[in-house]
Formats: structure tokens, sequence, C-alpha cells
């Protein structure tokens, strides 16, 4: 039986490319050599290029995403391995290009990508599931801020959140009406959509969901506990946080937690790995958004889940490829 070609791609357009290049480094460490021949590809906004073995880069032909090896031989890849978190990869924008020349890729597919990518979205639709989430006010750029307004109907404290979702940038907790405005003006820098919720306050906890083996399976809940006010970009990657797997709760909890995790993944259609935060308040889980990208690297959550759980991350990672030749 011949190796099937494997391209783990990594990178992307937005500052969390770093925390993808070594997501995409421990995919690509564990995949099965035995069945695979694997490969890097780096995505970045000014280039796309293989890295062959001495790390030389090569450009991608973005044709058919093929790689040209020597002049003459042309390297395409059986199945891409998407680990780019954030911008083309976690918004549907790759997914729709890989769709379109034919190739198979790991992971959802562009519309449940680029449908998670939009937080408000995610709830509106999840919320039709009876999935419950914060009170939230949604703006775009340009339209008027009624701060009397949104103070009387969220209450205060308040959290204004950049509404595409990526990395954590652009979030602010408002504890004054005077701060409001400023709240917005930060999150606006990040995209042109905002939303404003209702502070929340219970336990932050972070829900690994995946298809495995035929099968939606929680991996894992794992409680954050802040260092900071709350989880903003510095404790999700400097460390500010503790990350607690599995969570301080009961088990009355857990199966709550697990049930509603499972209904949003399988309501989306999604596939692959998945991660969602929930607040925990008086036992109900209120749904704050869902990654389709979430960090890999050996720190994140998502392979301390499976660890726990007891797949590794070489069936974990093969799994998804297995689940792409299947398309």
């Amino acid at each position: 039986m011949s190796k099937k070609q494997v391209a783990v791609v990594m990178g992307g357009y937005s500052d969390e490319y770093k925390v993808s290049l070594k997501s995409g480094q421990l995919i690509y460490d564990s995949l099965d050599r035995e069945l695979y021949d694997v490969y890097k590809v780096v995505v970045l906004k000014d280039e796309w290029y293989f890295l062959d073995e001495n790390n030389e880069k090569k450009p991608i032909n973005k044709g058919d995403f093929s790689v040209n090896l020597d002049g003459n031989t042309n390297l395409k890849f059986d199945v891409c391995f998407n680990i780019i978190h954030g911008s083309p990869g976690e918004n549907g924008i790759l997914q729709a290009y890989w769709d379109a020349i034919g190739q198979k890729y790991t992971g959802c597919n562009f519309y449940q990508s680029a449908l998670t990518f939009n937080k408000k979205d995610t709830l509106a639709v999840l919320s039709k599931y009876g999935i419950p989430s914060a009170k939230s006010i949604y703006l775009r750029k340009g339209e008027e801020i009624n701060v009397e307004e949104i103070t009387e109907n969220l209450g205060l404290p308040l959290f204004v959140k950049p509404n595409q979702s990526g990395s954590s940038l652009g979030i602010s907790k408002v504890k004054e009406k005077s701060e409001l405005l400023a709240a917005t003006e930060i999150a606006f820098k990040e995209d042109d959509e905002i939303l404003i919720e209702s502070f929340l306050n219970g336990m932050e906890v972070s829900v690994g969901v995946i298809d495995f083996k035929g099968e939606t399976i929680v991996l894992g809940i794992t409680e954050i506990v802040p260092k900071n006010e709350f989880f903003d970009y510095e404790a999700k990657y400097e460390g500010a946080s503790e990350e607690i797997t599995p969570a301080r709760i009961d088990n009355e909890t857990k199966i709550r937690i697990e049930e509603i995790a499972k209904k949003a993944y399988n309501s989306l259609g999604m596939s692959g790995f998945s991660r969602s935060e929930f607040i925990l308040m008086d036992g109900i889980p209120y749904m704050l958004e869902m990654n389709t990208n979430p960090g890999f690297s050996p720190a994140s959550i998502l392979p301390q889940q499976a660890k726990i759980y007891g797949i590794s991350i070489k069936d974990l990672c093969g799994n998804e490829v297995e689940k792409a030749l299947n398309k």
C-alpha cells in the first residue's frame, strides 16, 4: 500500500500564526510515518511555501496547491491537515479555496468555519437549539452608541468584544459607564462589528469536542482560573491562567455541560477539533463561543484533554486524516 501524502498547513494571517506554527509542529511530529509521508506548508499573508527536509522554502502553486520539488516532480497532497488559527484557516476562506480546487482537508467545511468565526451568528443559531448565552447587544462601526440604553439593558459590569473570534485581542471588561466608549473603540480596532455582553459571574470552562471513529465525544472539560480579571490574550498565551482538567464540578453539572457541548457541535454540523467556551452560572452553561481550530501546541487545552481522556495525539491526528481521505 503506498503511503498517503499529508501536508500539515500552518501559519495564518493573524498574530496567532506563532501559536499555529507550534501546533503544526506537534501534528507533524505525531502523524504515523508508516501510513503517511508528512510535509510542512506555511501559509502567510505575503507568501505560501513548502518546507523541505533542509528547511528550504519552495513556493506553493495556488492553482492546485501543489509544489514543484526539483523542476520535474510536482507534489500534490492527498490531505491538507489544517491547523491555522484565525484567518484564513479558521474562517472558511482556505476551505472554500480547497473545495474549489478539489483538495481534501481536515476539520469542518467552509460554512461551519465562517459561521463559528462570527460569535453573534453562532449564538443566534444555537439559541434556536435551546443553548443559552449571555444577553447581548450587537453594533456595527459607525452606529450610534447609546451608553445609557446599553448599560440599562445589560447592567454593569459588561464585556465588549470584537465579533470575529480569533484570539482574545480587543476584549474589555467595563465596570463604569464612563469606560464603555473607550472599550468599544478598542474592539472596533479588531473588527467592524462588536458584541457587548452582560457579565456572567461564574466558572469558565473550555470543552473539547471531536468526532472520533464516527462518534461525537467530549474529550474533556477544563476549568479556567484566570490570574487576570478574565481569560484575556495574556492569560491564553502567556500562561497567566491556571487550567484544571478535569474541572472541579459535580457529576450532574458535568453531564449537563457534556450534553450541551455535544448538542452545539452536532447542531452546527461540525467535524474535526473544536473547543467551546462556557460560563457556568447556577449550574447552567452559557455559551461564549466555539473555536474550530483551537491551539494544539503541547501546552494547549485540547491535547491535554486528549491525554487525560486516553487518546494519543497520534490517534487523534490520524483519525482526522482518515476522515478527510474518506470525504
